[in-house]
């Protein structure tokens, strides 16, 4: 499949919805490459692969290096860095820390959250040379001062100031926007009312494209399975059983036979 780029992906909206999934390492997005339109190095790994109970304490350098990993082994796939919290409170924060993104990986823009309060962010960095996905909606950076993760879109208000959000974005710059945790109706609005493609993780199925994480997805994570989850596959059933099976014949010396030995 042919590498997608910033244009490709906005004259995607309309035509073909697009296919986002995470990816943490170049073993996974060797195994994505071929399907996925875009991987994006999200700061979810906090929670799916170092065990937190949210994304808040990811790091500069843990996105640089899962970064890094992913670009090896999907060398032709558009790559996007989520920038973690605490990296973009400014302007010139923002800039540093994104030109440091540019300058050690080969990612193709960075992600940050926020929607009208970020678009002199976006804006400025988007001027500097830096290609930028915006994120609106539930913010999961935002967790603790939300107080837990909120559905949003639910009222006339909440409406407005998504639609609001999402014109800033697109015009301060950036190339398409991920919406997370949104009615799926205004999720739609926003999407039409937008002239960049906008990605939906619950946000329904009127957007122009779906973004997962791909221990999610693929039922790798046990812990709980969002609402908006579509299981492709029992992993964590079928590697417990493929372990058991290699310790059950670790033990009774059936592994490894002739076969397996020098």
């Amino acid at each position: 499949m042919k590498k997608m780029t910033i244009n490709s992906i906005k004259k995607s909206k309309g035509v073909t919805p697009l296919v986002m999934i995470t990816a943490y390492d170049a073993l996974f997005a060797r195994l994505f490459q071929e399907e996925a339109d875009v991987l994006l190095v999200g700061d979810s790994l906090n929670m799916s692969f170092a065990g937190k109970s949210d994304t808040l304490s990811a790091t500069l350098e843990q996105m640089i290096y899962h970064t890094n990993a992913v670009a090896m082994g999907a060398k032709e796939t558009f790559l996007i860095c989520d920038m973690p919290f605490g990296t973009y409170v400014n302007k010139k924060e923002a800039l540093k820390n994104a030109i440091k993104v540019f300058q050690e990986t080969p990612a193709d823009a960075i992600k940050i959250e926020g929607g009208e309060d970020k678009a002199d962010i976006v804006a400025h960095l988007c001027s500097n040379g830096i290609a930028v996905c915006g994120h609106i909606g539930l913010l999961p950076q935002a967790v603790r001062s939300e107080g837990g993760y909120k559905v949003k879109g639910r009222s006339d208000e909440g409406r407005a100031s998504l639609i609001k959000d999402a014109k800033a974005i697109e015009k301060a710059g950036a190339f398409c926007i991920v919406i997370e945790g949104v009615k799926a109706d205004v999720a739609a609005e926003v999407a039409k009312s937008v002239l960049i493609p906008v990605i939906g993780i619950g946000a329904g199925n009127g957007v122009d494209g779906q973004v997962l994480v791909w221990s999610d997805m693929l039922g790798f994570f046990e812990e709980f399975t969002p609402k908006f989850v579509k299981k492709y596959l029992d992993g964590a059933s079928l590697v417990k059983s493929a372990v058991k099976k290699y310790s059950d014949e670790v033990k009774t010396r059936e592994f490894p036979q002739e076969i397996h030995t020098y």
